[in-house]
């Protein structure tokens, strides 16, 4: 009985260390394997007990475990959509044979890197055949978050390199210093004109033009200014006519004092903006606040349009896309212009090295996983995304080799209690003869 329990504990041996050098060679077969996570093998004794003072050998079981949580280190790229983790959390991805299937929301998996590129159909997708997920921008740029706790508002990333796109003007800032000696008595009344291009909403340009006329007083100095609004896109037509003035105190010479409409929409001092009326819309035109100098000045003896901002493009090519720390993934274009057209949540899970192991460095939930959750890159418990990267292997092979070794020894060693308890029986049988 106890020479039998020895052979089944050699036995049990071989097969444990069998599957630890299989875990071996499948690490170091993967050693240059982007984000690929080794697999380690834990060895637990199998104790049967004892007998009347007799020994019996319970033997060896082993058991393997992905470590997910162990990440391999970054390397850069060329490639802006080369896609990692600078900490916990993974990408959402599914199968592009799912996504063409096209029956219903594809399976989410999830990963830690990948190499994404366009294909023939627009999806960002890998060699493999992983396509990205994301939650879909809004025509503003906006993301309307799906929900955190499933996977039913991800949509594979798509999209059209030969896209063109426009972005109308909605508003404009004013940086202009207008002079103090055009409003005293006997200035000669010159009329400071500016003229601001913009694009409407089909990606042409267009000019607001910008009259600004002094108040001048038969004595001393009105400190006042009318200002006219036109608008080519309507003719030419005035859209917005304003009263105004400016402080000259010891303490805010030069600053904005008040604004009064005389057409047009109104003045928000807490904003320091006007909107008007364009042919295409609304436009909000930033002219600074009462008390401030960050807009329209009255100074000197000089007029100086010093700074003009405007947001909005004129019509261009999509020439690439790039993915920020927090997951936008944003369209650039060679007018310039840039928008948000998806954002990459990350997926987190309780217990990492409780997913189920797919091909592809993929994984999916299960019940030692727990149940994911979408986090926003860079918030909770997730690192943030990091562009024109990769992860390289969790693989060491020095580690690898020298545990290889440990395993050889060990499994020999195995071999040599079998044929050890073989020539005991052996023995035994001899006892007879």
């Amino acid at each position: 009985m106890t020479i039998s329990s020895a052979l089944n504990a050699g036995v049990s041996g071989l097969s444990a260390h069998a599957s630890s050098l299989a875990a071996i060679s499948d690490n170091i077969a993967n050693s240059s394997t982007t984000g690929y996570k080794r697999v380690q093998t834990d060895f637990s004794s199998l104790v049967v007990g004892s007998s009347g003072g007799k020994y019996s050998a319970g033997g060896v079981s082993g058991s393997n475990m992905r470590l997910v949580d162990a990440r391999g280190p970054l390397v850069g790229t060329n490639n802006a959509t080369d896609l990692a983790v600078s900490g916990r959390g993974m990408l959402p991805v599914a199968s592009l044979t799912d996504v063409e299937a096209n029956s219903g929301s594809p399976t989410m998996m999830m990963t830690t890197t990948g190499s994404f590129r366009t294909n023939a159909d627009g999806y960002l997708t890998t060699n493999s055949g992983l396509v990205l997920l994301g939650w879909p921008a809004n025509p503003d740029g906006t993301v309307s978050d799906g929900p955190r706790d499933t996977a039913e508002g991800l949509e594979p990333v798509q999209y059209n390199m030969n896209q063109m796109t426009g972005e109308p003007t909605t508003a404009v800032s004013l940086g202009v210093n207008l002079p103090a000696t055009g409003t005293v008595a006997g200035a000669p009344g010159t009329v400071e004109n500016l003229t601001v291009e913009y694009y409407d909403n089909l990606g042409s340009s267009q000019t607001l033009g910008i009259a600004f006329t002094p108040t001048v007083p038969g004595t001393g100095s009105s400190n006042e200014w009318t200002m006219v609004v036109t608008d080519s896109a309507s003719g030419g037509a005035t859209i917005g006519e304003y009263t105004v003035t400016f402080n000259d105190s010891r303490t805010a010479g030069g600053s904005l004092a008040t604004v009064t409409p005389v057409s047009g929409g109104p003045y928000d001092p807490a904003t320091g903006s006007v909107v008007v009326t364009v042919a295409g819309g609304p436009m909000e035109i930033s002219i600074g606040m009462p008390g401030e100098s960050d807009g329209l000045t009255q100074l000197s003896d000089t007029y100086s349009p010093a700074s003009i901002t405007k947001d909005g493009s004129e019509v261009g090519t999509m020439v690439g896309v790039e993915v920020d720390p927090q997951g936008y993934v944003r369209a650039n274009y060679d007018s310039g212009a840039s928008r948000v057209i998806y954002k990459i949540p990350l997926v987190d899970v309780p217990n990492l090295n409780g997913l189920k192991a797919m091909d592809n460095q993929t994984y999916l939930p299960s019940s030692d996983s727990g149940t994911y959750f979408l986090w926003d890159a860079g918030t909770g418990p997730t690192g943030e995304i990091a562009s024109n990267t990769r992860e390289e292997s969790a693989t060491d092979v020095a580690t690898e080799l020298t545990d290889m070794i440990k395993t050889q020894r060990a499994y020999s060693s195995n071999a040599k209690v079998i044929q050890t308890v073989d020539e005991m029986l052996q023995e035994t049988t001899n006892i007879k003869r």
